[in-house]
């Protein structure tokens, strides 16, 4: 008898149908084919332990289980559900009414339970798009789908669950999708509040530019001056994540199989990513890949923050490898068993010393460093990653009587707000499409970026002096857009085009 279950494997965060195709027939034996990996052909010991918890059995009969498509290589033990289902229905133990109806995944268990499965967030939308009635996936996976709403999403927790489901028995109910009200403060977030920081005001107005266009910055200055202090501040001022990003952010994480909301356990994430690898992390580690075609630090920043600490520190290759996702938005892993695209739209926050040991152009002769020595550290970091950065600041220390000073500077909270503010200004411009100024192409420019006879004649006088390439010239522009925006002005005017050529300072 030939029976038919549905499955689905990701090829990246694409997620596509996998058919199960069992066939019992007369003789003794048990053949998996359509390119499984040595985890999917163990599933044979685990299905035929796992059946006799509930009252069933592996037939002794010949057995043919097929993946379809059979060119398509088979990874992971998600798989073991939809084809222990296939082996009972097809065996004729039970009889299913409705199973074509449902994607099934899940790993099973000695004891028939059921154990997460990487990738349930991207087959519950595919199973929605696909018209199945619903998926059928372990408890904690499907919590990390139960947000999506177009689909019947069924939590098990074993295999007489799903039985049960498929039985249509009415006992097991779908999730309901969540209401998710965050009202955790900074502290318990563990994000400082801008209004602890004292002094560093312009460094400070960077930030707030950066994060309303979500544009990248580069933070010099040496060291105990704050950068890092408040390059994690910036998390804080930072809006939510909106439905369309939460689920592009939530996609990625689920495929990695590290979905975590930041301490919730279920439903799409809401706070945006901020991932700070360390300058000895591995290229595959920060671009992705690897033996599963994982995503990397680049993709898991997607929609969020990219923070790299000590950036003269990191590998030059790594480096040279951010210039082609900071202007294509995503990052293309060739190899030689697969090729996959993940999406990496995230803003770079970088820091740095001015030198190796930290203290060159500070006064009492504190940096010791060779000239040469001072060039060769400067120069890991290449001038067209430079150049791909639209905010240099220089951080200087900050003065002792002002670390003393009782005054509170403003709040996370107050910044916060204008930056919301400014970003549904973007959100407008570009028809609710959630993007942001950093991402206007050149047609785009052309259009929201005009500018009156004084500011083309400001801005022609920088490109010349300052020797700009095309490319800083049009990110000047995108800057000059979202300075306007905080300022709540519909043209752009001399002053946001000085301000914004003063951040070309490195």
């Amino acid at each position: 008898m030939l029976c038919r279950t549905y499955c689905g494997a990701c090829l990246g965060i694409e997620a596509i149908t996998v058919t199960v195709e069992v066939d019992v027939s007369q003789g003794i034996s048990f053949y998996l084919v359509g390119l499984p990996d040595s985890a999917v052909r163990e599933s044979q010991q685990r299905i035929t332990t796992a059946l006799l918890t509930i009252g069933a059995k592996m037939p002794g009969k010949r057995i043919v289980v097929n993946l379809a498509p059979a060119d398509l290589k088979k990874e992971g033990s998600s798989f073991d559900l939809a084809i222990a289902i296939g082996i009972l229905a097809a065996s004729g133990q039970y009889e299913f009414p409705s199973l074509s109806s449902y994607l099934i995944l899940g790993e099973l268990a000695l004891d028939g339970s059921l154990r997460p499965v990487p990738g349930a967030l991207p087959l519950a939308i595919h199973a929605a798009k696909e018209m199945f009635k619903g998926i059928i996936l372990p408890v904690e996976s499907a919590l990390e789908a139960c947000d999506i709403s177009e689909i019947e999403v069924y939590g098990v927790t074993g295999l007489s669950e799903v039985i049960s489901v498929l039985l249509e028995e009415g006992s097991v109910s779908p999730l309901k999708p969540l209401t998710y009200i965050d009202s955790r403060t900074l502290e318990e977030r563990r994000i400082p509040d801008f209004s602890q920081i004292r002094g560093q005001e312009h460094v400070k107005r960077g930030l707030e530019i950066a994060a309303s266009g979500s544009h990248n910055i580069l933070m010099c200055g040496v060291p105990g001056s704050g950068k890092s202090l408040m390059a994690k501040a910036l998390a804080g001022i930072l809006p939510p994540l909106e439905r369309e990003e939460s689920i592009e952010t939530s996609m990625i994480y689920s495929v990695a199989g590290r979905f975590a909301n930041n301490g919730k356990s279920a439903g799409l994430m809401h706070e945006r990513a901020f991932r700070a690898p360390h300058h000895s992390t591995s290229v595959v580690a920060v671009t992705g890949g690897g033996a599963k075609a994982l995503p990397g630090e680049l993709s898991l920043a997607h929609n969020g923050v990219l923070y790299l600490d000590e950036l003269p520190e990191f590998s030059r290759e790594l480096l040279e490898l951010l210039r082609q996702p900071l202007e294509d938005k995503v990052i293309n892993i060739s190899r030689s068993k697969y090729k996959v695209s993940y999406p990496c739209n995230f803003m770079l926050v970088a820091s740095m010393n001015p030198c190796p040991c930290g203290y060159y152009g500070q006064p009492g002769d504190k940096c010791q460093c060779m000239p040469y020595k001072v060039q060769r550290y400067r120069s890991k970091i290449s001038g067209p990653l430079l150049d791909r950065i639209d905010i240099h600041l220089d951080v200087s220390p900050v003065p002792g009587d002002l670390l003393m000073s009782a005054t509170s500077s403003e709040s996370s909270a107050d910044i916060a707000a204008r930056v919301r503010r400014a970003r549904e200004i973007q959100f407008k411009r570009f028809a609710n499409s959630k993007r942001t100024n950093s991402s206007m192409t050149l047609p785009e420019i052309k259009e929201h970026c005009h500018l009156g006879s004084a500011e083309k004649s400001l801005l022609a006088t920088a490109v010349k002096r300052l020797d700009l390439s095309a490319r800083a010239y049009h990110r000047i522009l995108k800057l000059s857009r979202t300075i306007a925006d905080l300022d709540g002005r519909t043209s752009i005017s001399v002053s946001h085009i000085a301000e914004a050529i003063q951040y070309r300072g490195l």
